[in-house]
C-alpha cells in the first residue's frame, strides 16, 4: 500500500469526529508524524498540479490533535514540514476573506471559503516545546483549515449554502465551476 492510500475521504464518518489531545510525545506519536508527512508527499507525487500543503492526523484515520504544514508553499522541492501538536487558535483578526481551498480528504473538489485574514496559534512542536505563531494570508487559512479538521469540521461545511462556490480542477490545472447537485449527491455535508 502506498502512503497516500492511508488518507481517508468524505463521507468517511471519522472525519466528522473530534480528535483527542496528545498527552505524551512518544515514539508512536513520532511515527504518526512521519506517516502524515509521507502521506501528504505521496499524495502530491501523484497530482501534477497540486501540492500537499498540510495534513491532520484524522485524515489518515488517527484521531489525535496533530497537524503538519509544509514550510514552503511555493517550492515543491522543499519537502519539509512543521509539526503542530494540540494546536489552538487563540485569536482571530482582520477581515473575513474568501479564497479557494481544497482538501486531500475531499478529492477533486475546491471551494471559496470565508476565513479570517490573521490568526494566532499556540501548540507544541514535535519535541514537546511550546510554540506560538502569528499567521496571515495563506498560512492563516491553512492553520484554520487544519485546526477545523481536529474538530470534525470540513471546508465544505463553510460553503454549503453557496452552491456557486464549488469548483473542480481540470486536467490542465485550472479551476472550473462544479455542478452543485453533483456535490450534494456525493454526501459531503453533515
Amino acid at each position: 500500500m502506498s502512503a497516500k492510500d492511508l488518507i481517508i475521504s468524505l463521507p468517511h464518518p471519522h472525519l466528522r469526529a473530534p480528535s483527542r489531545r496528545v498527552t505524551a510525545i512518544n515514539p508512536e506519536v513520532k511515527k504518526l508524524i512521519d506517516e502524515m508527512i509521507a502521506a501528504a508527499l505521496d499524495w502530491e507525487d501523484h497530482r501534477q498540479h497540486e501540492i500537499g500543503v498540510a495534513l491532520a492526523a484524522i485524515q489518515i484515520d488517527q484521531p489525535y490533535r496533530i497537524i503538519v504544514i509544509r514550510n514552503n508553499f511555493d517550492d515543491k522541492k522543499d519537502r519539509s514540514f512543521s509539526v503542530f501538536i494540540n494546536p489552538e487558535i487563540t485569536k482571530r483578526e482582520g477581515p473575513i476573506e474568501d479564497d479557494y481551498e481544497g482538501c486531500l480528504s475531499v478529492p477533486d473538489i475546491y471551494g471559496l471559503v470565508p476565513r479570517q485574514a490573521k490568526v494566532r496559534v499556540r501548540a507544541l512542536n514535535e519535541l514537546g516545546q511550546p510554540m506560538r505563531v502569528k499567521a496571515e494570508g495563506f498560512l492563516a487559512r491553512v492553520l484554520q483549515h487544519e485546526i477545523d479538521h481536529l474538530k470534525g469540521v470540513m471546508f465544505v461545511d463553510h460553503i454549503k449554502d453557496q452552491p456557486q462556490a464549488f469548483y473542480k480542477l481540470t486536467k490542465d490545472g485550472k479551476l472550473a465551476k462544479l455542478n452543485y447537485d453533483k456535490i450534494a449527491k456525493a454526501d459531503l455535508f453533515r
